[in-house]
């Protein structure tokens, strides 16, 4: 990991996106979830230790859900099933993956992380040049977020099992494929040891 990239924890930021509950109960199986998980908070936890910046990344609407146009399939979807219910279990982050009063959680209403939110913002006066990403799904959020990431100049890392897709053919693929056209892929142990 170290010859490909070295990460500066000063000028990095781990973005941790949709580790909320109705996520993880509904659009993956299980124990790919838990997996997840589970090497997303090793990531946390290395995050911190290295005083690096971890902005959390979650999906939300205010009551009566006015971000939320018809035309819109999938969130249209989300409103009528009940499982985005402002302020419900639900759209709270997995308890292993909770936000420190001081980590910064940016509140979305579509599927990418810059999507019509200050996320550029934050980065932008942290003077943030190098972003890691783990999140549910690789099809959604994190495809989303790593190919806006990458037009707007920044160095990409995917923590790859720290992210999980509906299907691990179509995680596969979108990592090894895709993804990696614009960002380096690692494990959630290789960036451990580079941030320790």
């Amino acid at each position: 990991m170290s010859d490909l990239l070295s990460i500066d924890p000063k000028k990095s930021a781990l973005l941790l996106m949709d580790f909320q509950n109705f996520v993880l109960d509904n659009f993956v199986a299980r124990d790919a979830a838990d997996k997840a998980i589970d090497n997303a908070s090793t990531l946390l936890e290395a995050s911190r230790a290295a005083s690096m910046l971890t902005i959390h990344v979650n999906v939300g609407f205010r009551p009566g859900y006015p971000e939320i146009s018809s035309r819109n399939k999938l969130f249209t979807m989300l409103k009528g099933s009940g499982l985005v219910t402002p302020g419900s279990e639900a759209t709270k982050i997995h308890s292993k993956l909770a936000a420190l009063e001081t980590e910064p959680v940016v509140v979305k209403h579509r599927i990418g992380a810059f999507s019509g939110t200050d996320l550029e913002r934050i980065l932008r006066a942290q003077e943030i040049d190098t972003l890691i990403l783990a999140g549910v799904t690789t099809s959604g959020v994190v495809l989303s977020t790593a190919r806006q990431a990458f037009d707007l100049d920044f160095n990409l890392v995917v923590a790859g099992d720290a992210c999980v897709d509906s299907e691990e053919q179509i995680h596969a693929v979108l990592l090894e494929k895709v993804i990696s056209q614009q960002a380096l892929i690692a494990s959630s142990a290789q960036l451990e040891a580079d941030l320790g």
